[in-house]
């Protein structure tokens, strides 16, 4: 195949095919089809001179596709993005090579869809309150997915960097939402909780979080790093994307499991909730840890890739 039949979807062209509420339906809508994420391939991390180079492929029936992800961290000083990525679409009967997606722009689109597609089997029927931790793409990515699934009445953001944050709150605010720049505390009266940073380490004490609320954590994607304490995941149901994915790389069931305060069997797949086989009560506050898989990446490239 030529590069002249080579489709490229910029970030620009990737937000104006596919809303937020497109992706989060496509992503229910497989979950409850022929996606299973125990068969996904595992996610590969290589260590480089200057960062991580990831790779993540996958297929279904219609496509292969595979994700070039890179992780900088010096590039802040710098001035660059710290992750890029670029996404490849092939077509799974030839693997013919059919479009290159801007990754950086398909995974701002699809980590709040995948986390709004089993929020909306999780969080509380009302949302007065979401608390935000981070203020990067994925916090403002979060935001308008979760006010998909929910009218929601205030939100709080919370970022250690302070000049950030507010210049985050203050773009928000021109868009009509009613937020606050807060700390970790205000989880205490949260209905939804959002992690998106890039902490190593727990971001509020567990204890403080209602029985009736969500905590989604989406921002640690390693054995060692956590944004969540073994308190709150000791009082939780914890949904992951996929048992054997979480128990390999997401930190936050990792140490738990490894202290003795969860047991993997207790483990709830989304993919079980979003079909109703698992049906959770919430009287015990949910967790849902991602770590972000192939499978997303697909369901929603795919979903870009027919809006043409």
């Amino acid at each position: 195949m030529t590069d002249a039949t080579l489709a490229w979807i910029p970030a620009n062209e990737v937000f104006a095919r596919v809303s937020y509420e497109r992706a989060i339906r496509a992503v229910q809508r497989d979950l409850r089809g022929a996606v299973e994420p125990a068969d996904d391939f595992a996610r590969t991390i290589q260590p480089v001179a200057s960062g991580q180079l990831l790779l993540m492929p996958t297929q279904s029936a219609e496509f292969v596709g595979i994700k070039v992800l890179t992780v900088a961290p010096g590039n802040q000083a710098k001035g660059k993005a710290v992750i890029n990525a670029v996404y490849l679409l092939m077509d799974a009967a030839t693997l013919s090579p059919i479009a290159l997606i801007d990754g950086t722009a398909l995974t701002t689109l699809r980590t709040p869809a995948t986390s709004a597609a089993i929020a909306d089997f999780l969080a509380p029927t009302k949302v007065q309150h979401l608390v935000v931790f981070g203020s990067g793409p994925q916090a403002k990515g979060h935001i308008a997915a979760m006010r998909v699934i929910r009218d929601i009445e205030r939100i709080t953001i919370i970022d250690v960097n302070r000049e950030h944050v507010e210049s985050f709150a203050t773009q928000l605010r021109a868009d009509g939402i009613d937020v606050n720049v807060g700390s970790s505390g205000d989880v205490a009266d949260a209905d939804l909780i959002v992690c998106a940073t890039s902490s190593q380490t727990p971001l509020f004490d567990g204890r403080l979080v209602r029985d009736d609320s969500l905590t989604v954590a989406v921002g640690a994607y390693e054995p060692h790093t956590r944004e969540l304490d073994s308190t709150l995941m000791g009082r939780s149901n914890v949904v992951v994307e996929d048992v054997a994915t979480a128990l390999r790389e997401a930190g936050d069931v990792i140490i738990p499991v490894a202290e003795g305060v969860i047991n993997p069997s207790s483990l709830i797949t989304m993919r079980d909730v979003i079909t109703g086989k698992t049906v959770l009560d919430h009287e015990r506050p949910r967790v849902y840890k991602s770590t972000g898989m192939s499978w997303e990446d697909l369901s929603v490239a795919s979903e870009i890739f027919r809006a043409d």
